[in-house]
């Protein structure tokens, strides 16, 4: 019933944004004809209209080319592996030098991999880049069986086998997890396709260390209040019809309630800025909601194991994990290289919770571990915008080569 309720008010949504696509074009002549007032007050308006509801539909990249060394040069998105709920997608430049090749993890947490977009188009130039394109869940067919937190992990090695020997990972919050436990089953299973380094950026290793409003959540409430409440099966409409889901839309509701002020002030700076022709400044806040209101669903396995063992029993942290069935060890980890990365003002994964990989993985001599901690940025600010560019992302490059 949740998700068909959620469905009914889709199609509402859907209903808006079409008289508000209406309204826009009929203003349009009118206002290249130069009749901007009061024209801009109602133009803004079937803006916002049109921006009504969520998406389901994957955005685009949007990188097609890159500029390495001194010349710009194309880039294709390859699929290098395909299997029901995820792609291995490899970002292929026109380019006759070898360069690192690197496995961006994408979190899997009712964002589509797009949201990446910007730390993956920064790592083009110096790297050869592939990532981690999760499917949405309602998309995958029943017969596909489910999704679990074993199943993280398999397409993890599945994906470093496919891209040889030599790689590394650059693990983007959630999936620290399922990088630290694929590097070690690689190593204990002397998978010669084990990378050579893995970064860890702001993913939560230990939730006991400074729990956050997340990690209190996680804890405030059995397992089975989690699948009785948050967990959906998709409607008929759809091709994973019958698929028990942690719906998106839940995800995403979850977000924009921890900082509801700041989301209803951009809508209201959008507004402003739109009627006012502040065309920039629209199109920046414009770019941004296209990304956080696409949403995908996750395989309800995956969402229940990954809360009941990262963020109620700490099995990662406590070196108890299993991986079917097996008992699996942090400190089999001898050849990867490891470099944790946080933010000062993370408030989604806290300060100390990322670092704490380096106390799983004691097989590894001190110079083959390196931290970060970057200072004035919050979660998104580890792995995408200004100081990322500038000041997180040289140590990640550096710290690629020295071990490549």
């Amino acid at each position: 019933m949740l998700y068909d309720a959620f469905e009914v008010q889709s199609d509402l949504a859907q209903q808006t944004r079409s008289w508000g696509r209406l309204i826009n074009e009929a203003l349009a002549p009118w206002r290249s004809a130069g009749f901007r007032e009061p024209l801009n007050w109602f133009s803004a308006s079937a803006r916002m209209m049109m921006r009504a509801g969520l998406t389901f539909a994957r955005p685009a990249y949007g990188i097609d080319t890159v500029v390495v060394g001194n010349r710009e040069v194309p880039v294709t998105e390859e699929p290098v592996l395909v299997t029901p709920f995820g792609t291995l997608l490899r970002f292929r430049k026109d380019i006759a030098s070898e360069q690192p090749r690197v496995l961006v993890v994408a979190p899997l947490s009712g964002h589509f991999a797009t949201l990446l977009r910007g730390t993956v188009k920064t790592m083009l130039p110096d790297h050869d880049v592939y990532i981690t394109d999760w499917h949405n869940a309602r998309d995958v067919p029943l017969s596909a069986g489910t999704f679990g937190f074993d199943d993280y992990v398999d397409h993890l090695v599945q994906f470093l086998e496919a891209m040889g020997e030599g790689a590394h990972v650059v693990a983007v919050c959630q999936p620290a997890v399922q990088a630290l436990v694929a590097a070690a089953v690689m190593a204990q299973s002397k998978n010669a396709a084990y990378p050579r380094s893995m970064t860890l950026m702001a993913g939560p290793v230990d939730c006991r260390i400074s729990p956050t409003g997340v990690n209190k959540l996680a804890t405030s409430k059995p397992i089975e209040w989690f699948e009785k409440n948050l967990i959906a099966t998709v409607p008929a409409r759809h091709a994973g019809a019958g698929r028990r889901v942690y719906p998106g839309f839940m995800q995403v509701s979850a977000f924009v309630s921890m900082n509801p002020k700041r989301h209803i002030q951009q809508h209201a700076d959008l507004f402003w800025h739109i009627s006012g022709d502040e065309t920039e400044k629209a199109d920046a806040i414009e770019a941004f909601y296209d990304e956080y209101f696409a949403v995908l669903d996750l395989d309800a396995d995956f969402y229940l194991e990954t809360v009941k063992t990262v963020f109620q029993d700490y099995t990662l942290a406590k070196n108890e994990l299993t991986y079917r069935g097996s008992p699996i060890d942090m400190r089999s980890v001898r050849r990867t290289a490891l470099m944790t990365v946080e933010g000062e003002r993370d408030d989604i994964c806290a300060v100390g919770q990322t670092m704490a990989a380096h106390d799983l993985c004691t097989g590894l001599p001190p110079h083959m571990k390196s931290h970060h901690l970057q200072a004035g940025v919050g979660h998104y600010g580890v792995f995408t915008g200004r100081r990322w560019e500038s000041q997180v992302y040289p140590q990640v490059r550096n710290f690629i080569q020295s071990h490549n």
